[in-house]
């Protein structure tokens, strides 16, 4: 990110280019769902006790896809609230078809 982004929607696309393997996308999409199966899980059983596997899900398992496949770094090192934003939508653009977990790499800016 040479610029800072104006807008989110610029943000967004940057995020989407920062994301373009698909292993990477798979412990994106995996990180995000047990992210919210936990949450859901939490509130349904009232054991708070596992809420401490939240940072490991949302933060652990997308880093190790930007440290082992993507290499790079992740976003929410410089943007933190834009990224968890993208983050959620990137999911539900990956589980509604949306995105593709093997993206065409020549179609980098969409």
């Amino acid at each position: 990110m040479d610029k800072k982004p104006t807008s989110y929607e610029e943000f967004h696309e940057f995020y989407i280019t920062q994301h373009m393997k698909p292993l990477n996308r798979v412990f994106h999409f995996l990180g995000i769902f047990f992210t919210i199966w936990i949450a859901i899980y939490v509130i349904y059983s009232g054991q708070e006790r596992f809420l401490w596997y939240l940072p490991i899900t949302l933060l652990g398992v997308p880093a190790l896809g930007h440290v082992f496949f993507e290499k790079n770094k992740p976003t929410g090192l410089k943007a933190p609230v834009q990224t968890l934003i993208s983050d959620f939508r990137f999911f539900f653009e990956l589980l509604t078809g949306k995105e593709k977990f093997r993206p065409d790499n020549n179609k980098i800016i969409r």
